[in-house]
């Protein structure tokens, strides 16, 4: 294990963590919030402390990286990045409890959205945009941000590859360039691109420049901070509107858009996986727009909440505009299934990925076919390239880990004494990085009634779930940490 090579890239991570922390420190000077801004001065130069230290102590680390340091590299990047980032809110005593800031900082920055706030208004704005920010900035990935703007070289291109694999959403990272780089500079680009295109369309609408710059942050990260103690209930239906469609569109792979830039229309309409999160959009409207529209004044506010709901939870977002846990159950188990199965791969969105569910279906279909026919042999395609099966094989042994820590997470928690409900859809979300679940953990409540133990498993989950599972399970083998090779 090349530990200096490590502590030297953390502290990289850190110091662009500090850079970021700026803007929010200075709304609270201008919002004259003077402990709010000591709070941030005081975080900024902790991790700036923590950021010199580690570069000192890996100034003289070997350029050797290999796929155990790429993969240990995110998981512990992660964890440094959530327990400084969460300083400011435990300084301030803006929540004054530390393993909720640190729950508050870790939903964050994993774009989940649950809260243990019972009145968000309550902090201070500074907060308030520190907390928005860390969704935008976890969306994407702080590692893929820090590839796309350090200089590289020609020895770094498998380092770059090493780190984007494992950060990134899906059973695989495609290259949109020759060099990682380069690709990482071209989905940060695509990302800004579109999170300035929602800010816009959300200014258009009335609301002030800080509500549209947040919601935007929460929209694009599909992280589903509100500013609001009702979410997106109090805006007007222009502006759910727009989040709606926003929420949609960083659902989508983001290859898609950059194979639009170069006009291979073509090719986007036929790829898969984008079909299958589009028919399962559309398809889940319509079952819940039917099911729901007796409780709403018309069918058009009933397909208005609908859309806006489906859009939210497949997305992974978390935003609500009315409490879907009063909606029968027909519906509500409709949205139990869209937590699962969550957006594309390579987009911001959590969740299964819809990626890897088609290549499960299409392999489920395969072993039916081999049954009838043992002899024959078939190969897996997907947008008509032939599919490693070492992908295959990768998918069926992070559908069984999947399951195996929802099902652990869900007994471990249970010591606190909710619901089965509770339990199940708090893990659900925190897993798959959604926010709200169900019960007592619905779009109207809060995750400050679980105990520090169940907390501190709910934030296990959202970074597994964030990270796709290996860079934070792997942190608790003993072989990840031998000088062996």
């Amino acid at each position: 294990m090349n530990y200096k090579v490590m502590g030297r890239f953390i502290s990289k991570i850190l110091a662009v963590e500090a850079v970021f922390m700026i803007p929010a420190m200075l709304i609270s000077v201008f919002d004259k919030e003077y402990k709010a801004f000591i709070s941030f001065v005081l975080s900024i130069l902790i991790i700036m402390a923590v950021s010199a230290l580690l570069f000192v102590l890996g100034r003289k680390a070997k350029q050797r990286f290999f796929v155990k340091e790429g993969l240990a590299c995110v998981g512990l990047s992660w964890i440094a990045i959530s327990l400084l980032g969460c300083l400011p809110f435990y300084i301030s005593g803006e929540i004054p409890h530390f393993i909720d800031a640190l729950f508050e900082m870790v939903s964050g920055f994993t774009t989940t959205g649950s809260s243990i706030l019972p009145e968000v208004e309550a902090m201070s704005r500074g907060m308030l945009y520190w907390r928005s920010f860390s969704h935008w900035l976890g969306g994407m990935g702080v590692l893929v941000f820090l590839l796309a703007v350090t200089p590289a070289n020609g020895r770094s291109n498998r380092f770059t590859l090493h780190l984007l694999r494992a950060e990134s959403p899906g059973p695989n990272v495609e290259k949109l360039a020759p060099r990682m780089r380069d690709t990482a500079m071209i989905l940060y680009m695509l990302y800004m691109a579109l999170t300035v295109m929602n800010v816009i369309f959300l200014l258009l609408g009335g609301i002030s420049l800080f509500d549209s710059v947040c919601t935007a942050f929460g929209t694009a990260g599909t992280g589903g901070f509100g500013i609001k103690n009702d979410s997106m209930a109090g805006y007007s239906p222009y502006i759910q509107n727009v989040c709606t469609i926003f929420m949609l569109l960083f659902g989508v792979n983001f290859s898609c858009y950059y194979l639009l830039l170069l006009r291979r229309f073509k090719t986007v309409l036929k790829d898969g996986e984008l079909r299958l999160y589009l028919g399962l959009v559309v398809a889940s409207i319509t079952a819940i727009t039917i099911n729901i529209y007796h409780m709403f004044g018309s069918i058009g506010e009933a397909l208005h909440h609908a859309a806006f709901t489906v859009a939210s939870i497949i997305t992974t977002t978390g935003f609500a505009t009315v409490d879907f846990d009063k909606w029968p159950e027909f519906s509500k188990s409709i949205i139990v299934v869209l937590m699962m199965i969550g957006a594309c791969a390579g987009s911001t969105g959590g969740g299964f990925k819809c990626g890897r569910l088609l290549l499960l279906l299409k392999s489920i279909r395969r072993g039916i076919r081999k049954t009838l026919n043992p002899n024959k042999v078939e190969v897996i395609r997907n947008n008509g390239n032939a599919v490693n099966e070492k992908v295959i094989s990768g998918i069926n042994i992070y559908v069984a880990t999947y399951f195996i820590i929802i099902f652990g997470s869900f007994l471990l928690i249970a010591v606190d004494g909710f619901s089965i409900i509770t339990n199940f859809t708090a893990v659900l979300s925190c897993f798959n990085n959604i926010g709200p679940g169900l019960d007592q953990v619905g779009p109207t409540c809060n995750f400050g009634l679980f105990s520090d133990f169940s907390k501190i498993i709910l934030i296990i989950d959202m970074l597994a779930g964030r990270l796709e599972i290996y860079p934070i399970l792997i942190l608790f083998s003993r072989d990840v940490w031998s000088f062996k090779r």
